[in-house]
């Protein structure tokens, strides 16, 4: 199935669109994203406070509360800045299993500027699922998510 992440990124676009809570938006963006995309069961953010992520607004089953700097896929993507896509997470070193049905992971890193806001997750059931096209439309979702209301950097 293709998505059409154009469509996505306006939908989410309209939600925020006059909503300046922090945490409203990303409960309404981890919302689109999981009854969008297939083949998910996981999507949420984690907020950086100090240097740990603490767990924000997702959809899917309970998950790990607090991920340091560093440690499991969003640990790196936050410490390193960059997105990382993982076909098996079995096979990432220090994969924090949060969920053991989870197969892949694509993890954004939320930038405004040169800060760290925190993170975009999301899990597959399916190894291998997130492919380019994935990676350039949830990267897109996730700086609108980061610059939606830059004064407001707390979550």
């Amino acid at each position: 199935m293709t998505v059409d992440y154009d469509a996505l990124l306006d939908e989410v676009r309209a939600l925020m669109d006059g909503e300046p809570d922090a945490v409203a938006n990303a409960a309404n963006v981890t919302a689109v994203l999981f009854h969008n995309l297939p083949d998910l069961n996981w999507a949420g953010f984690y907020m950086l406070r100090g240097d740990v992520l603490v767990l924000g607004p997702f959809q899917g089953r309970p998950a790990c509360v607090r991920i340091p700097l560093g440690q499991g896929v969003c640990g790196a993507a936050a410490t390193q800045r960059r997105t990382i896509v993982v076909p098996d997470v079995h096979a990432f070193p220090g994969h924090i299993a949060c969920d053991p049905a989870s197969r892949s992971e694509i993890v954004i890193p939320l930038l405004y500027g040169g800060t760290l806001l925190g993170v975009l997750d999301l899990d597959s059931p399916r190894p291998d699922r997130f492919g380019p096209a994935d990676q350039a439309g949830l990267e897109a979702v996730a700086a609108a998510y980061a610059h939606h209301r830059p004064e407001n950097t707390g979550g």
